[in-house]
């Protein structure tokens, strides 16, 4: 027994090295985000022609990678890149398949392309997001927004059974003051140009929203911060976006009968912002887009672009958060479903329980008056002495 204790005490230093090593390695790999080197901005000359072009049923996506202007086959999922030729020639690289072809772009009076010519046929851009120089995408509602507000407020959330967790919903700036919002549903800045929320606040649930601040304080090693532009959302609202909007992008809004995760406190919509210019990061596609853009794995764009929606995504998912599949922002986090779902509005949140710690200060504060020893003063003496 003494013998092999010996031998392990011989072993022992070199196997706790490489534990601690690998703990090490861990704890690194814990704390940091992890993400391939950051790409250079997308040269402005390629920039005009990045987008989606159509003939018929094949659509081609044109895209910069490494600084190179590629096009992505989306009915065969081919990605080929092109060598440039002049301004608005392209051509593949000998190496590839595709060797000889050229793309011919044609552009507007701002330098925007408008299509481009493969051999005899022509390929005409799709109309994606916003027009250039927009921040947001429209969507027409198809009852009016006010008449859509009254009917929800009268309206009552589903009836849910089971075994949640108490709501305990705070707000994410007293948490951490370096989280920036953008609160479009408390502006006409959003989907339907109407104002819903009576103050521009976000809340989560503290699971949710402890985490988001762990999140942001990891980002910071990258440069970044979280700009949120949704959190915890009135069920009253959720029946508003569903009554409105068309039914082919309804699959960018919940049902109302079964709730959505916002109206439980466990979802966030955010994006990034650089710490230096304290400005919005750019993404493939806008906040809110009704577009294939939104999809989180949609490979158009620039380098930069991609990269940075991939850097929030990581570091989200590294911490209890999952990406929607239809929206890059979206995050829910992963005990959504054990939350009621809330009908609260923002300037209710948190009445309740300030009332009843109210209550209980003053009742704390009576039984400490009415809990005091009698105090019995005997004076003696003359007044006139």
């Amino acid at each position: 027994m003494r013998y092999r204790s010996n031998a392990e005490n011989l072993v022992n230093p070199v196997r706790r090295r490489s534990i601690l090593g690998l703990l090490l390695g861990l704890l690194l790999f814990s704390t940091a985000v992890a993400q391939e080197p950051k790409p250079s901005p997308a040269p402005a000359r390629l920039r005009p022609l990045i987008g989606e072009y159509t003939l018929d049923d094949e659509t081609i996506i044109i895209l910069e990678k490494d600084g190179k202007l590629c096009a992505f086959y989306k009915r065969s999922n081919e990605l080929e890149c092109l060598r440039e030729v002049s301004r608005n020639m392209f051509e593949f690289e000998p190496s590839t398949k595709r060797a000889g072809g050229r793309f011919v772009f044609m552009r507007d009076a701002r330098g925007r392309a408008t299509q481009f010519r493969v051999g005899h046929m022509f390929f005409k851009r799709r109309a994606l997001g916003p027009e250039e120089g927009a921040t947001q995408l429209k969507v027409t509602p198809l009852r009016p927004v006010p008449t859509l507000i009254k009917e929800a407020l009268a309206a009552q959330p589903p009836q849910e059974t089971g075994d949640f967790l108490p709501s305990d919903l705070v707000e994410l700036t007293k948490l951490d003051p370096t989280i920036k919002l953008d609160v479009r549903y408390a502006t006409t800045n959003n989907l339907f140009g109407t104002v819903f929320y009576s103050q521009p606040r976000a809340f989560l649930q503290r699971a949710p929203a402890e985490a988001l601040v762990r999140i942001n304080h990891k980002l910071k090693s990258s440069g970044y911060g979280l700009l949120v532009h949704d959190g915890y959302r009135p069920w009253y609202v959720t029946k508003v976006f569903w009554d409105a909007t068309p039914q082919d992008k309804k699959l960018f809004v919940a049902d109302p009968s079964k709730g959505s995760r916002h109206n439980r406190g466990a979802a966030v919509d955010l994006t990034l912002y650089d710490l230096k210019t304290g400005k919005p990061v750019e993404m493939v596609s806008t906040y809110d887009e009704t577009t294939d853009r939104a999809y989180p794995n949609y490979p158009g764009g620039t380098s930069l672009q991609r990269w940075h929606r991939e850097l929030l995504r990581n570091a989200m998912e590294a911490d209890g958060f999952k990406v929607f599949e239809a929206e890059w922002w979206h995050f829910d986090y992963k005990d959504w479903q054990r939350y009621r779902i809330g009908n609260e509005r923002f300037e209710e949140i948190g009445r309740e329980k300030a009332q009843k710690a109210h209550k209980n200060s003053r009742r704390s504060s009576c039984e400490k008056v009415a809990g005091r020893p009698e105090i019995n003063i005997r004076i003696s003496g003359n007044f006139n002495d």
